[in-house]
């Protein structure tokens, strides 16, 4: 089960009213299960680097099949990870940095969700959790 394009759209909605509620300018970017792109925005004033991170926080939490925030520990000074952070981010990046998150319903995954703009990663992270656990409920059929 991969997320709908209606959800992924109320997602980036949920997320930017959080965003504003925090008086961060930031990007938000959700994929599906293969961690292709279904929807994106940006507020206005969001820094041009928030694209592509946003993108690639939510990509790096479809690939490990977990909120990037918990791969932070292992970019620090000796961590098996340090040295691979933030170099060049896109659609296929490891961005291992707060603000990837999963997205699940009915217990299963269905995508992610990457938010990057906020001060700080755990800013990203608290906006992107909040905004993935409101995904909505699809008619059933």
């Amino acid at each position: 089960m991969n997320i709908t394009l209606t959800q992924a759209e109320a997602i980036t909605t949920t997320a930017r009213t959080l965003a504003t509620a925090h008086a961060v300018a930031a990007a938000f970017a959700v994929v599906d299960t293969g961690g292709n792109l279904v929807a994106f925005a940006r507020t206005d004033g969001a820094t041009l680097i928030t694209i592509d991170t946003a993108i690639g926080k939510a990509f790096t939490a479809i690939s490990v099949g977990g909120d990037s925030i918990n791969l932070t520990p292992a970019i620090q000074p000796g961590g098996p990870l340090f040295g691979t952070g933030l170099v060049l981010a896109g659609s296929r990046s490891l961005v291992p940095y707060g603000g990837g998150v999963l997205i699940r319903a009915e217990g299963r995954v269905i995508g992610a969700l990457g938010v990057s703009g906020a001060p700080t990663s755990d800013v990203d992270h608290e906006i992107a959790a909040a905004a993935s656990a409101q995904v909505p409920a699809l008619p059933s059929h």
